[in-house]
């Protein structure tokens, strides 16, 4: 189906529908968002003598909905100025002009008839062929097709987007018996390479997928917490990232997505799915009841599982004790495995070691793992025919880092469905028909790619998207070259890959290696190189721990040769002899960064936080940052423009520390070049963007890059306009004497030293004005103080 999405039609301007209109609008597509018009003025419009005709009072509704979700944090839009791209309006003026719209999402409240009723209006004005979604939660998409129209049903299914659309990645696509199957394939392919959805096609049970085991997920760990005696706090430290789930946790969770509504899907299940053999599972517990009748419903209402309050201290998080029905300080749990756990970096390590543990957390993994795993065989094919689908799901939308089938494997399946059989929970048929053929594995990786267990078969089938996406973990046949901190992966066709494996991909002595070593091999047998990788974040900057260690034992010479070696890296990345691509994505800081600087191209997730935080810890950026702010500056001197500029606004990005909060806001930070750097929706396909994007390049003929020897710097003229600037912020209060310091030294490099008049300069003449002023503010006392601060809280003093 050959289809073009200019413009959409969003029905209904609450929390998702607004969100969902933000985030096509991010994506470049015209948005028209309707909803009610009020049924009187308010008291303001009435002091104005306005009516119901007035069109301030018809569109107020949808103008204070959009604008309330953009003033939320996190921001669900990419930059500012998307939002031109959404028009509003009301359902009794406007439902006309959704005519030349390509796609209608109804996104009204959870009401069939309501629902209905909109589409009756909107089957009035939609042009044929257009599509027309739902994006409900729970109720099933075929009943809303009734009585309407052949073309309606044909181009209607159900797009359910989970909030916030912008950050989670699942959208689930269900059709209806009547949807034509071209229309689903467009919806999977576009949700995929333009909205940057995982999109996994759903069958039309109670709750769809995501939903049903991930609340399913929630009430088990409700009724084991009753049955064990564990506390909210003990169980958020049991379900959070120790085991690759988010920060949320449970509890967290439920609070944040809204206990009513976690309460609702749950009784949903239990009514609408008699034949489900875990549906006791979904039976409200009475302390879950006596929340919801104290209207303690979470986020919404200020109060749920936790409660803000402000104490002497400043902001407390209070935890409910359940028992009590009272809230007291948060505790800290104490279990043994798990703080043995921690130190582990490797995810799937740490996972198998928690099962097998013996205390009360071990307990509690095993039992929790031996109902999960017997769910979700059960649901094969109820809600979907084939595993990938659930794991998909699960990832996407509740923030699993590894799937449930996925953790099935890791724990062993043969093993665990004797131990899960132990404790009264038996998987379901095709799992032990498919350990009796001697197949012991949900999944399997052969030459890079990864395949599934096809129950329908019995046989493995390749995952979708498996031709199209390149996973990193499932190319540990192609490494090439690896130490222990780092990976060179041959990607095909003339590219290799580099990733690193360190706490939050910092950047240290074997990383460096790691860069040079990976230039040198491509140099030699490859068209070109890919940094990349598939962690939580590309990088969290250089190792502080390190610089903090010799600088506080003044092996200045040491820390020397670190910088040197450092920006000897990034300027290899600049002038090597291949092109070299970066791939960053979510946390690129400091020398994360500054590598991205010095790339021939930067592919960014559209999720890329990415900046300079040097000076948030005392530092200036040591690793070229500095010297190539001075270079993009220099470039961007123009006639008739005050020369000053350029360079203020460059200073100002690396001095304010200012971390871009998405790729497109990178561009106006000047950290991504407009018409050189891309940005990749979909995380998924991000290393395979890459990796095209540096076989391009070598097709056109690259050719290595001479070192600048012609960057034009101001000297004391604007050395003196941004000493004033520093010492009036001071002076008002807004910085320390220390941040002034750490200011003068940034200005100082930047402006090329203290020439007399502007000059021609070379990288490498600021390089070592930029390793120097590293070097003697890394010295400094109240720079020691803000490393060891954020070494120890992860979180920089004011000093």
């Amino acid at each position: 189906m050959k289809r073009h999405i200019n413009k959409i039609a969003v029905l209904g301007s609450g929390v998702m529908g607004s969100r969902i209109a933000c985030h096509f609008a991010g994506i470049g597509v015209q948005v028209l968002l309707l909803d009610i018009a009020p049924k009187e003025p308010n008291a303001a419009e009435q002091a104005k003598k306005l009516t119901l005709d007035s069109p301030v009072v018809k569109n107020r509704i949808v103008n204070e909905a959009l604008q309330s979700v953009l003033k939320s944090n996190p921001s669900p839009v990419f930059t500012k100025d998307v939002v031109k791209r959404i028009q509003t309006g009301n359902f009794t003026d406007d439902m006309p002009r959704i005519a030349d719209c390509d796609w209608v999402i109804e996104v009204v409240v959870e009401n069939l008839d309501i629902k209905r009723s909109v589409f009756e209006q909107v089957e009035k004005y939609r042009k044929p062929g257009t599509f027309i979604t739902s994006n409900t939660s729970g109720i099933p998409i075929h009943l809303m097709t009734e009585g309407r129209s052949d073309d309606f049903k044909k181009y209607f299914c159900g797009t359910h987007f989970f909030n916030p659309p912008r950050y989670l990645r699942l959208l689930e696509i269900i059709p209806t018996p009547h949807t034509d199957p071209e229309v689903i394939d467009f919806l999977m392919h576009y949700g995929d390479l333009y909205l940057g959805k995982t999109t996994v096609l759903c069958k039309d049970t109670p709750a769809f997928i995501a939903n049903r085991i991930g609340v399913f997920s929630i009430m088990a760990i409700f009724h084991i917490m009753q049955e064990m005696s564990l506390s909210i706090d003990e169980i958020d430290a049991l379900t959070g990232p120790v085991i690759g789930r988010p920060k949320s946790a449970t509890f967290r969770t439920a609070d944040v997505v809204g206990i009513d509504t976690l309460v609702k899907v749950a009784k949903g299940v239990a009514d609408n799915c008699p034949q489900d053999e875990a549906r006791k599972i979904f039976e409200i517990p009475p302390f879950l009841q006596k929340v919801v009748e104290n209207n303690w419903l979470g986020d919404k209402t200020g109060q749920g599982f936790y409660k803000k309050t402000k104490g002497e201290g400043g902001k407390e998080i209070l935890t409910l004790n359940l028992q009590t029905m009272e809230y007291g300080p948060k505790q800290r749990p104490k279990f043994g495995s798990i703080e043995a756990a921690k130190p582990i970096e490797d995810l799937k390590q740490r996972i198998r070691m928690l099962n097998a543990a013996t205390d009360k957390a071990g307990q509690f993994y095993q039992l929790f793992h031996a109902q999960l795993f017997s769910y979700i065989s059960h649901r094969i094919p109820e809600i979907a025919d084939d595993i990938y689908k659930v794991d998909d799901a699960m990832k996407a939308g509740f923030g699993w880092e590894i799937g449930a089938f996925e953790t099935w494997d890791l724990l062993g399946v043969e093993a665990t469905v004797k131990a899960m059989e132990e404790k009264g929970f038996a998987p379901a048929a095709w799992v032990k028909e498919m350990l009796a053929k001697g197949i012991k594995a949900f999944y399997k990786v052969e030459n890079g790619k990864k395949y599934y267990y096809e129950v329908a078969t019995q046989a493995y089938k390749l995952v979708p998207g498996a031709e199209t996406f390149i996973i990193l973990e499932n190319l540990s046949n192609n490494v090439v070259w690896k130490n222990s901190a780092c990976n060179l992966y041959d990607l095909g066709d003339g590219v290799v890959g580099l990733d690193w494996k360190t706490k939050m991909n910092t950047i240290g002595g074997e990383v460096l290696e790691g860069v040079n070593k990976a230039i040198d091999r491509a140099e030699k047998d490859f068209r070109g190189l890919v940094i990349g990788n598939d962690g939580a974040n590309f990088s969290a900057g250089a190792n502080v721990g390190m610089i903090f260690m010799l600088a506080a034992e003044q092996e200045y010479d040491e820390l020397d040769m670190a910088v040197r070696l450092f920006q000897k890296t990034t300027m290899r990345i600049r002038y090597s002899s291949i092109p070299v691509v970066l791939a960053p994505h979510a946390l690129t800081l400091g020398g994360g960064c500054e590598m991205c600087l010095h790339a021939d191209k930067v592919q960014a997730a559209a999720e890329t936080y990415i900046g300079l935080v040097e000076l948030g810890v005392g530092l200036i950026p040591g690793g070229g940052g500095t010297k190539e702010m001075a270079v993009r500056a220099s470039d961007e001197f123009k006639e008739g423009r005050i020369e000053e500029e350029p360079l203020k606004d460059r200073f100002m990005t690396v001095a304010m520390a200012k971390v871009a909060t998405a790729a497109h806001e990178a561009y106006d930070l000047g950290i991504l070049r407009p018409g050189k750097d891309e940005i990749t929706m979909n995380l998924s396909r991000l290393i395979a963007d890459a990796k095209r994007s540096v076989i391009t390049l070598a097709d056109e003929g690259y050719t290595r890059p001479q070192e600048r020897k012609d960057v034009k710097v101001l000297g004391r003229t604007a050395l003196g306009a941004l000493l004033a600037g520093i010492n009036a912020m001071q002076v008002g209060k807004y910085i320390s004497a220390h941040d002034a310091k750490i200011g003068a030294k940034l200005a100082y490099v930047m402006c090329g030293g203290d020439l007399s008049e502007t000059s021609l300069v070379s990288e490498q003449y600021l390089l070592d004005l930029e390793r120097e002023a590293f070097l003697s503010l890394a010295a400094e006392r109240k720079t020691l103080e803000r490393l060891q601060s954020v070494i120890k809280t992860g979180k920089p003093i004011r000093n």
